[in-house]
């Protein structure tokens, strides 16, 4: 019988694969599965995980749904961005666009889906040498649009560099799985090793001309003309357009795999290294009782270790508990570190001070902030 040659099978089909093999007289068949875990360089790409942040339909890096980024070039574009439940079969949730205010982009404007994916999670990329590795998009989208829609990967390390790439939509309002692989890039430096952006990647709905003309089919030095290389369609064309998206997964290799399913734990704390909205009870920082101006720390501990010191947006109102001495209560706003935030009450004036913030308000008190 002949010999099977293992790691050539896995080299063909993707490094990592898992593989089993059935023979019959001289002839084996590989059975590739792909169920290795952790695969996918996107996070919350099912769109599960849609911590509270407030709505907003215009402007520029309007955040919704944890980990992705509704990006539009001025104030004259006009949608709402929404955790939807029109999903295909296999998912649950999907992110809606949903075009409120109807808008034909000049040269020089855009709306685009983004993701930017932290660098340090990016190194057996090997980008910038010449054992790059292919990386393969694969997704379901709904789109009200039939034709051709450019999905771009731009890496701002070093030599700023980006391909681009399109999809075609065949029928309007309807699911369809795409996949789309994207070559190794050999030139521009590389990816630092750090917690910047290595990898930005731009669903484009709607661009001017000023970002389709440069082919960019194959790696190029960025430039804005070649960033929406073969896009055809504008979403924005109507009030009653709505786009979706879900599934989104990018795995290297050359080849598209099965979307690598996560129980929601998992996702949410992988979501919580860039934001997290902190869900008391109550009150919180309730610090008890301390004498005169003595102060008192108070702390929320987060999920995990944020990327950088966040930023702490407070929703709602502060007000301090009394002071039993007749005086207010003072506290100081937080102080963020990448595992923890932390305040401090007083009273200021001598005698026991019962003080705490509460800025409790539909649900969340702070939100913080380490995004890209």
């Amino acid at each position: 019988m002949s010999q099977i040659n293992v790691d050539a099978i896995r080299s063909a089909n993707g490094t990592g694969d898992a593989i089993s093999l059935t023979a019959a007289s001289n002839t084996c068949t590989a059975n590739i599965t792909n169920n290795l875990s952790n695969r996918n360089l996107i996070i919350n790409g099912a769109m599960t995980v849609a911590q509270t942040r407030g709505s907003s339909t215009t402007g520029t890096g309007i955040k919704i749904l944890d980990r992705w980024n509704c990006y539009a070039s001025s104030g004259s574009w006009a949608w709402t961005s929404t955790q939807d439940t029109d999903s295909p079969d296999g998912f649950s949730n999907s992110f809606k666009i949903d075009v409120t205010t109807a808008h034909t982009p000049a040269a020089a404007e855009y709306f685009s889906l983004q993701q930017r994916i932290e660098a340090c999670d990016l190194q057996h990329l090997l980008n910038g040498s010449a054992g790059a590795k292919k990386l393969t998009l694969s997704f379901w989208v709904k789109s009200p649009k039939t034709g051709n829609h450019a999905v771009a990967l731009y890496k701002p390390d070093n030599t700023a560099r980006v391909q681009t790439k399109t999809y075609s939509v065949s029928a309007a309002n309807t699911w369809e799985k795409k996949t789309i692989t994207y070559d190794g890039d050999t030139a521009g430096g590389g990816i630092t090793n750090d917690n910047g952006t290595g990898l930005q990647i731009d669903f484009h709905l709607a661009v001017g001309s000023d970002y389709t003309s440069t082919d960019s089919t194959s790696w190029i030095n960025y430039a804005d003309a070649g960033w929406a290389y073969g896009h055809a369609v504008n979403i924005t064309d109507n009030t009653a357009n709505n786009f979706y998206l879900t599934g989104v997964q990018l795995e290297t290799g050359d080849f598209g795999s099965d979307y690598c399913h996560e129980n929601y734990g998992q996702t949410f704390r992988k979501c919580c290294r860039y934001f997290y909205a902190f869900r008391p009870a109550g009150s919180f920082w309730r610090d008890g009782y301390s004498d005169g101006n003595i102060y008192i720390p108070g702390y929320v501990w987060f999920p995990v270790q944020m990327r950088t010191n966040p930023t702490d947006v407070m929703i709602g109102t502060m007000t301090h508990g009394n002071n039993e001495s007749g005086g207010d209560a003072l506290a100081e706003a937080p102080y963020t570190k990448q595992d923890y935030a932390y305040s401090y009450v007083r009273g200021n004036s001598s005698g026991r001070t019962y003080s705490y913030w509460n800025t409790y308000v539909d649900g969340v008190g702070f939100t913080f902030s380490a995004e890209l």
